[in-house]
């Protein structure tokens, strides 16, 4: 079985049945095998579900244009929750009477976000998850990356899966890296996030800065993974965002990767006059939960195979830093209040509700992947 690897800040992470994978309406696919397993149980009363499915639908039901390898979808009640979601308690109560062997894929693995390539299987989490967010706010810890954490045991973890013969990350559009190499620039990324002296702009221009003097290395001139442990020791000094215009932007090229059909309605009304008065005072507050934020995207990332380079790499970083800066002007907005951990929080859970469940990766990449070019 691979070696699993985590970041530090998410090793000791614990589902606290906030019930949202459960009643977030989305569509979650049955495999056949366990298709068989569940029909089983409900026939002979070992399995009921809380609530019935919406228009009458059946509990598990099969259609046609299923995902691959899947024989049915679970049903979903009017409001969107889960038919076997016990709402009071906050249980499922397929894992409650089946176990968790019992689980769709997607909910056993809910709200792990894998890689698994040659070199091991990299888990990071998405902060839509409540218990996931929250962990952004915790006391002061090292953000670095562990082996063998306690709360992702070795196991066959969905996500994204790199064929053991495929092409390693791309430096840039004209050349590979190899594995040892990668991990070097990904240790670095979250090496850039720990250091407790960089506000979250001065990681992503710093680490901007060290991708393009990457992006310079010519084969023969040492390893390149020596080039990665020779990038300046120094950080880029930015100043703090003031307008909310970049960030906007930002924002708009990732909602345009999300397909219309799921794609929000634009929300900007007194955006800019909210993050003036409301978010840049306070922002200076919170730069240790957004590095944090930012570490959780730079390791386990899937742009480095889907994408074109370093670069693209730290694009995607910037715009979850955008996406995390006009999600918490928006919780500001509709509070009427200063931005505080709870406005941040829902803002993370906002960010990564688009960037990991809406927005498909592949799309992200090539959008990112212009700043190549």
């Amino acid at each position: 079985m691979d070696v699993v690897y985590a970041l530090s800040i998410h090793a000791t992470y614990r589902c606290q049945r906030s019930g949202v994978c459960c009643s977030s309406d989305w569509d979650v696919p049955v495999e056949v095998p366990l298709y068989r397993s569940l029909e089983t149980a409900l026939a002979e009363g070992r399995l009921s579900p809380v609530s019935g499915s919406a228009d009458g639908e059946a509990t598990l039901i099969v259609e046609p244009d299923l995902p691959d390898a899947a024989a049915a979808m679970v049903g979903r009640t009017e409001s969107g929750h889960c038919v076997f979601y016990h709402r009071h308690s906050g249980l499922c109560v397929v894992q409650r009477d089946l176990g968790e062997p019992y689980l769709p894929s997607t909910c056993r693995h809910f709200p792990r976000v894998a890689v698994r390539d040659s070199r091991g299987t990299f888990i990071s989490l998405t902060h839509y998850c409540p218990t996931a967010a929250s962990m952004l706010f915790a006391p002061d810890g090292p953000i670095e990356i562990v082996e063998s954490p306690e709360a992702f045991p070795a196991a066959d973890y969905d996500g994204l899966r790199v064929d053991p013969e495929a092409w390693p990350p791309l430096l840039h559009p004209r050349m590979l890296m190899d594995q040892e190499s990668y991990s070097a620039w990904e240790r670095h990324m979250v090496a850039r996030c720990n250091d407790s002296n960089l506000t979250a702009e001065q990681v992503t221009a710093t680490l901007r800065r060290d991708a393009l003097a990457l992006r310079r290395y010519v084969p023969g001139e040492g390893s390149l993974t020596s080039a990665v442990a020779g990038l300046p020791s120094d950080v880029v000094t930015v100043a703090p965002e003031l307008t909310l215009d970049a960030s906007l932007q930002l924002h708009a090229e990732v909602i345009g990767a999300v397909p219309e059909d799921v794609r929000p309605e634009p929300d900007e009304e007194g955006l800019r006059e909210a993050f003036e008065r409301w978010v840049v005072p306070e922002w200076e507050l919170w730069h240790l939960p957004l590095r944090r934020y930012l570490a959780a995207k730079a390791f386990a990332n899937w742009t480095a195979y889907q994408g074109r380079g370093v670069l693209t790499i730290v694009r995607g970083l910037e715009a979850a830093l955008a996406l995390a800066r006009v999600e918490a002007t928006r919780e500001c907005r509709n509070a009427g209040r200063a931005l505080d951990a709870e406005l941040l929080k829902q803002a993370f859970r906002a960010s990564d509700f688009v960037l990991n469940h809406i927005a498909p990766g592949d799309a992200l990449a090539e959008q990112w992947s212009k700043v190549e070019d």
